[in-house]
């Protein structure tokens, strides 16, 4: 393998471990689902599944380590970094709150298809080499990517609870969900909104002084920043709705989906066809 593409290998072996803990996931829903009658959550399944996120989680960050070393600078400048780097913030902070909160661990058959939207793509994606801006030795851009990060790790878990909601009024998932309820899913998943409000809003404040530092301005409203600012109000908005108004569950499910899909857009979309500045990297 060339040098150049060190990093590939442990990448693949860390997607490999995704895909395991994918199949898990399903395999789980299938056999509780030919089941005759509603049974608990598999316990021994579930330590599986966390122990194959946990390996994919450890071998993409062998992977970025290697890629920085190799580049001299962290890698999260161009999409192929930024992907890569998304794969292992998100699985790592899934892994976090799976293990922590046995109650949505089910949410790992709508969460893992996700995360392989991603997977998917990176697969697809030039591994090309970047350079870092020397607008990017600052700690507050640190400070912005890694609210970044969590912002979206917590809106991905939220989408997961409001999926698993949904699903829940297919027969084929009726058995597995069956110890779980509507009331408590949409609690538990509007609860993870308003972690994602809060980051949102320190990854926000924290671009803003990065910004000002780096070209002396705290906001320009370019496409990026419209869309992030959009993001946020929709989240705000979703969380007032769900607060004020007796909506039913499985709207407000489908309203963490949309936000959800606007934030991915806004993460994965917004800074490559922006002229912005800081294009290539949140």
């Amino acid at each position: 393998m060339n040098s150049v593409f060190a990093e590939l290998p442990w990448m693949w072996a860390g997607l490999f471990a995704y895909a395991i803990a994918t199949l898990l996931a399903f395999r789980n829903v299938w056999q509780v689902g030919a089941s005759d009658v509603a049974v608990l959550p598999n316990r021994q399944a579930e330590g599986n599944i966390l122990l194959a996120l946990v390996c994919g989680v450890l071998l993409i960050a062998l992977a970025l380590a290697v890629r920085w070393d190799r580049l001299g600078h962290g890698p999260f400048v161009n999409l192929f970094e930024l992907l890569m780097s998304q794969l292992f913030s998100l699985g790592l902070i899934y892994s976090i709150v799976y293990w922590r909160v046995p109650d949505l661990r089910a949410s790992a058959v709508v969460v893992m298809p996700l995360i392989w939207v991603l997977g998917t793509w990176i697969l697809f994606m030039d591994p090309v080499d970047s350079r870092f801006p020397p607008t990017y030795h600052n700690n507050w851009l640190w400070a912005h990517v890694g609210f970044g990060k969590i912002f979206l790790s917590f809106s991905l878990v939220a989408a997961g609870l409001a999926g698993v909601i949904l699903l829940r009024a297919i027969p084929c998932f009726t058995r597995y969900f069956a110890h779980m309820s509507d009331a408590a899913l949409d609690q538990l998943a509007w609860r993870f909104m308003m972690l994602t409000l809060v980051f949102d809003s320190l990854m926000l404040i924290a671009g803003a002084v990065w910004a000002q530092d780096a070209w002396g301005r705290y906001w320009s409203w370019d496409a990026l920043e419209t869309s992030s600012f959009m993001t946020w109000l929709s989240i705000g908005a979703g969380i007032h709705v769900r607060l004020t108004y007796n909506i039913p569950t499985r709207l407000g499910a489908l309203v963490i989906l949309a936000i959800f899909f606007l934030a991915f857009t806004t993460y994965f979309g917004a800074p490559y066809y922006s002229e912005a500045a800081h294009k290539g990297v949140i």
